[in-house]
């Protein structure tokens, strides 16, 4: 029988709407997962109806920017929502599928040539774009690394949780990445509840909370850390901060489909492991887990070598005080929301750094 009642499925006017809504899967009475098709919708979407919006780009203006992936595609699908277009230039780890989408969407991609070295592979990127908008100036570099504007569009999505999860104490936890997507999110429910707690995800060897002294060779998770300092991370938003190897990941994201039947990408399972951990710290909190991709892209270094995979039951963080006592491979800190480390030039010119404020 028909319902009349019933609150009908709203019909979206782009894919991007349809999109950007993730689900929201409770694991376990205190764990939720934030599972998305693509996290960076949100970030992409927000920054470019910000830009549109104050004039800063007009319709048939050319974006550029470097992505690993998943910021690519939405920056892509954002564009051609208003009427943009999209240069992107990509590290070695975009595969041909993500490439194919990009080129049908219109994109131009440059793809950098193959390199082991993350830290080469993003300063390759960055003067690529320096390249282009000197031939150029009529490009706006998106700088989703840092440029703020990134932040905006996770008040959305801050507002969807507190509507689903009225009134519970939440945990955010989730790869740190480019600060944005973690930050953003915080900021925006501490508006609300200044006592909501965030605890981030870094792997071994990137330099955004000081381990950059180690090396993961098997790691492919350039989503969750960096080889290059991001203005966006924003270290005193973290309460507590997590660092994996590339093996405790993969064990993570393979128990996280065992367990659980999500099919998601590394930096998910990563953040479901950390947040499993945390939840017996403090089992009076909702720990949000930020899913965000899917496992598409892992199958073949991750999922199908899932019988080499560790046994998480197993697995434990080595507490530490202070990063001199950082070690492999899986260490946790306290990090009480303090500043880290002297500020770290990026490598773009100063009359291209946007000043604007984080709101």
């Amino acid at each position: 029988m028909l319902d009349h009642n019933a609150v009908a499925p709203p019909v979206h006017e782009h894919i991007t709407d349809a999109i950007k809504t993730p689900a929201l899967v409770r694991l376990t009475p205190n764990t939720v997962l934030v599972r998305f098709e693509t996290l960076k919708v949100y970030a992409a979407l927000g920054a470019v109806r910000h830009l549109v919006d104050t004039g800063v780009l007009r319709p048939g203006q050319t974006v550029v920017d470097s992505s690993s992936g998943i910021y690519a595609l939405a920056l892509a699908m954002a564009c051609h929502r208003y009427g943009l277009r999209c240069h992107i230039v990509a590290s070695t780890t975009v595969t041909d599928t993500m490439r194919a989408q990009l080129e049908i969407l219109g994109v131009t991609v440059d793809r950098m040539p193959p390199s082991d070295d993350l830290r080469l592979d993003q300063n390759r990127r960055v003067a690529r774009i320096q390249e282009l908008l000197a031939r150029q100036p009529d490009m706006h570099w998106m700088r989703q690394y840092h440029d703020p504007v990134h932040h905006l569009g996770y008040a959305e999505l801050a507002d969807l949780l507190r509507r689903a999860l009225p009134g519970e104490p939440l945990t955010v936890v989730g790869s740190v990445g480019t600060g944005a997507s973690t930050g953003g999110l915080t900021r925006a429910l501490r508006e609300h509840d200044p006592l909501t707690r965030l605890v981030g995800v870094q792997p071994f060897g990137s330099v955004t909370f000081g381990s950059e002294r180690f090396t993961d060779p098997d790691a492919i998770i350039a989503g969750i850390g960096s080889a290059i300092h991001f203005d966006n991370v924003h270290h005193e938003l973290y309460d507590r901060v997590h660092w994996l190897d590339f093996q405790h990941a993969m064990a993570a994201t393979v128990g996280l489909l065992r367990d659980h039947a999500v099919f998601a990408g590394l930096s998910t399972g990563a953040a479901h492991l950390v947040a499993t951990w945390e939840v017996a710290r403090d089992p009076r909190r909702t720990h949000v887990v930020i899913g965000a991709d899917t496992g598409h892209r892992y199958a073949e270094r991750v999922f199908t070598r899932h019988r080499e995979a560790l046994d998480t039951a197993l697995l434990a963080p080595a507490e530490i005080s202070s990063l001199d006592q950082l070690t492999p491979p899986w260490a946790a800190i306290d990090w009480a929301r303090r500043p880290y480390g002297p500020a770290v030039p990026t490598q773009e010119r100063p009359h291209e750094r946007r000043k604007d404020p984080v709101p």
